[in-house]
């Protein structure tokens, strides 16, 4: 690697004039460039082949810290900081004393530093190789972006023991990626997928076959990328394992990068120095990423239910199979949902061929997934039995065999080398009318009804020409009759349907001692606590008894709405309902028991919850919301979220409850029009506006009570004398936040005070999702994503104030 020392001599005479410096690579201490639409020119180096500075993504309030050329058109990003998580306008980078680069937000808070070794910074140097520098006293390096790369490497950057590149994301989220490329402590150079959220690292997919498990010496232990353009692993004997034998590279002067992209493949591209033009491929590893990544363990080169096919490019192609569809609609390289649930029933055993049928998809595994190998399968039979399976969602039959797999399917790959076919389960129809439930039985055939059948019968008698006449005619208005009241009664809930147990009145009268132990109540009913004899064992419940003197139309809906919305869920997140009542006037829903009781009273008693608990919490809600709105098989809008409907289990987890208020939304809706929901205080501006609602509502609500569990106050609460500039907390809180008063927001809370960086985020969080305009309030997928940290939050703009009056 080149050392800027030739060049010092010349750069201290040069001190005075600061223009001159940074045309020459040298950055002096103290200076700073801020984030801008029309940004500050960035530090170049002397040949201005390369950039260090803030540059504008495709939202052009953000922007990313990073080295990148300067000179091409599309101007290549070769390095980024603060783990390629990018920043809002005004913030700043500056070169500091004692920590060197200071990333910093528009309020001043920091962000990231490269934190240089002990040594004082005097000042920085961006290379013409790339590499951008920080310099000591005595003219001693003290940091440099080589030796902390993100996912690209350049000519005469070295990697060593232990050295990693990360992917990033997707093409344009530079947060870190699923793959890495590593040089392990026992000489390979390796390709694997990775855990997200632990880091912890899959099967490798490529290695460089430098370990030598005889002899420490052979082992490899640097990565070379040498300044004519090739790359190679250089072992303790001094012998070099090319990484791409017997490619020669083009003559003439060219710009080179190894970037491990961000579908998986490690690539070397050239790109002329003179010339327009795109980057060409000069060699990639692996050949073919599709069948390349086999552990057992992580989702392969594309997500969960997809199937890879390599191209032209050896790059990777994803798609779901028919039945499935995205994820995330703008992750084409995610995980594919089945558009169905399928369970194992009766009425959906039994109705199996009805209801589902198979597509035939040739050459296509996803070999990691079986459960079942059957020998001396025909092609009839091993779609037969993938058909008739609950289990199956597809059989691949090969050489007379069939290996029936189950979801979620992993490493799906289309590749000639597979020699089989694919059965692939998929929904047709619906299912078909189920038997008539007990629970929800024919009508009684009323008085008018006993009329037509008496006067029927006198009738008849005389004569057997009119006999036959009027029969036809009762058994006519009879079966109109009946057929009416029958449609009318299918729109209440049905045990089947929910696979929910349907209980009578005195079943749940004895199990809650005649309703005696009231554990809350709601603007539709009274809880009440039981026990059940559920098996062979006795299981605490509690019985949500719906109020007679609430108006019919608004209990019968409320009660439908709740039994078909949660008896087809299922989510750590979620109360449980066990089963329901339904009979006579008696309206009642039975959950699992909530030990720990509401989240109101755990958030706003005399005792402050701790920070760790709080912020467990919150993140159980934003993801039991997050699986309401994308996970589920139709999107469920909650309606009414608020901390008297979050309860707590025995191990303090939230459970989202009270589904009374929910709105569905069919697949291939994504809004709805419907009158106001909510409770005062959570309801999102644009229901007061009769504009069509969509899951964002519930964001809206989820940001308000993430405020009150950070700060542990109610929105609306009532007050000290003084404290009126808090009467409402969103005002409040936001106030807080433009001051930089993190502690008077959770006050004497220590722990919180400690963990101050990831309160910080969670507010931010919550501030983002009480934006008056529902566009710039983010999903619940990237709510949950930047609570935990794996997508970085920008500063927020102010909140609306239209919304915390109402």
């Amino acid at each position: 690697m080149s050392h800027p020392l030739h060049h010092l001599l010349f750069f201290f005479l040069l001190l005075p004039f600061s223009t001159v410096a940074q045309t020459n690579g040298m950055v002096d201490f103290g200076s700073s460039i801020t984030a801008s639409v029309n940004a500050s020119t960035p530090w170049l180096s002397p040949s201005q082949d390369f950039a260090f500075g803030f540059k504008r993504l495709e939202d052009n309030n953000l922007f990313l810290l990073s080295i990148w050329y300067y000179k091409i058109p599309d101007q290549t990003i070769v390095w980024y900081a603060n783990k390629g998580i990018p920043v809002s306008t005004g913030s700043k980078v500056e070169i500091t004393a004692d920590k060197g680069l200071v990333l910093t937000d528009p309020r001043g808070q920091e962000l990231w530093n490269s934190n240089p070794d002990l040594n004082q910074v005097a000042y920085g140097f961006m290379n013409d190789t790339g590499n951008f520098m920080l310099v000591g006293g005595g003219s001693v390096d003290v940091w440099q972006s080589f030796k902390d790369p993100t996912d690209t490497l350049l000519p005469t950057q070295i990697m060593e023991y232990g050295g990693v590149l990360f992917s990033r994301q997707t093409q344009k989220n530079f947060s870190r990626g699923r793959f890495q490329l590593r040089l392990l402590y026992d000489g390979n150079l390796v390709l694997n997928t990775r855990d997200l959220d632990t880091n912890f690292a899959y099967d490798a997919y490529y290695w460089s076959n430098t370990y030598d498990a005889d002899n420490v010496t052979n082992r490899g232990y640097q990565v070379i990328f040498n300044e004519t353009g090739y790359m190679y692993v250089l072992t303790g004997s001094n012998q070099r394992k090319v990484l791409a034998p017997g490619i020669v590279l083009p003559s003439g002067d060219y710009y080179h990068r190894a970037t491990l992209d961000f579908d998986g493949v490690f690539t070397q591209y050239y790109h002329p120095k003179t010339e327009n033009g795109n980057w060409t491929v000069f060699w990639s590893e692996p050949d073919n990423i599709c069948v390349g990544i086999v552990g057992k363990e992580g989702r392969g080169a594309c997500g969960y239910n997809s199937i890879c096919t390599i191209n032209d490019n050896k790059r990777p192609d994803c798609s779901c199979p028919l039945g499935f569809s995205l994820l995330d609609q703008s992750d084409k390289y995610g995980d594919c949902k089945p558009n169905f649930t399928q369970s194992c029933e009766d009425y959906d055993k039994s109705s199996s061929g009805d209801l589902y049928d198979l597509s035939v998809l040739i050459d296509t595994d996803w070999p990691m997934s079986d459960y079942e190998q059957l020998e001396h399968m025909s092609e009839e039979r091993c779609r037969n039995s993938c058909l008739q399976d609950c289990f199956c969602a597809v059989a691949i039959l090969r050489n007379y065999t069939c290996w029936k797999k189950k979801l979620p399917l992993s490493n799906g790959r289309n590749d000639s080398a597979v020699n089989g076919k694919a059965f692939m389960k998929f929904r047709k129809s619906n299912p078909p009318p189920q038997p008539t439930d007990p629970c929800f039985s024919p009508p009684d055939i009323k008085k008018n009804d006993r009329t037509l059948i008496l006067v029927g019968s006198v009738l008849l008698s005389i004569s057997l020409f009119v006999n036959v006449v009027l029969t036809g005619a009762f058994c006519l208005v009879f079966f109109l009759i009946y057929q009416k009241k029958i449609l009318k009664n299918r729109d209440g809930p049905s045990a089947a349907e929910t696979n929910l147990r349907c209980f009578t009145y005195e079943e749940l009268a004895e199990a809650a001692d005649g309703f005696k132990d009231e554990l809350g109540r709601g603007s539709f009913g009274i809880v009440y606590e039981g026990v059940l004899q559920m098996g062979n064992s006795r299981n605490s419940v509690a019985v949500k008894k719906l109020d007679w003197l609430v108006q019919v139309k608004d209990r019968e809906k409320e009660f439908r709405t709740e039994v078909n919305v949660i008896g087809q869920t299922h989510h750590k997140n979620l109360v449980r309902l066990v089963g329901f009542c339904n009979e006579g006037e008696h309206r009642m829903l039975v959950y699992e028991f909530m030990s720990n009781g509401m989240l109101a009273s755990f958030l706003f008693g005399e005792m402050k919850p701790s920070w760790n608990q709080r912020s467990k919490i919150a993140l159980g809600i934003a993801r039991g919301l997050l699986y309401l709105h994308e996970e589920c098989s139709i999107q469920i809008i909650h309606c009414d979220i608020k901390p008297q409907n979050i309860l707590l289990d025995d191990y303090y987890n939230a459970r989202i409850s009270d589904f009374g208020l929910a709105k569905l939304l069919m697949i291939n809706q994504s809004q709805t029009n419907t009158g106001i929901r909510g409770t005062r205080g959570y309801v999102a501006p644009e229901w007061f506006r009769s504009k069509p609602v969509t899951a964002k509502v519930d964001v809206y609500s989820f940001g308000v009570l993430l405020l009150e569990i950070i700060t542990c106050r109610k929105h609306l609460g009532e007050l000290e004398t003084g404290q009126e500039d808090r009467a409402i907390l969103t005002d409040w809180v936001y106030e807080c936040f433009l001051k930089d008063r993190l502690d008077a927001l959770v006050e004497d809370d220590s722990e919180a005070l400690n963990d101050s960086r990831n309160v910080q985020r969670f507010l931010m969080v919550g501030i983002w999702c009480i934006q008056e305009d529902p566009s710039q309030r983010p999903t619940m997928r990237k709510v949950t994503q930047m609570l935990e940290g794996v997508v970085e939050v920008a500063v927020p703009p102010s909140p609306s104030q239209f919304s915390f009056l109402s």
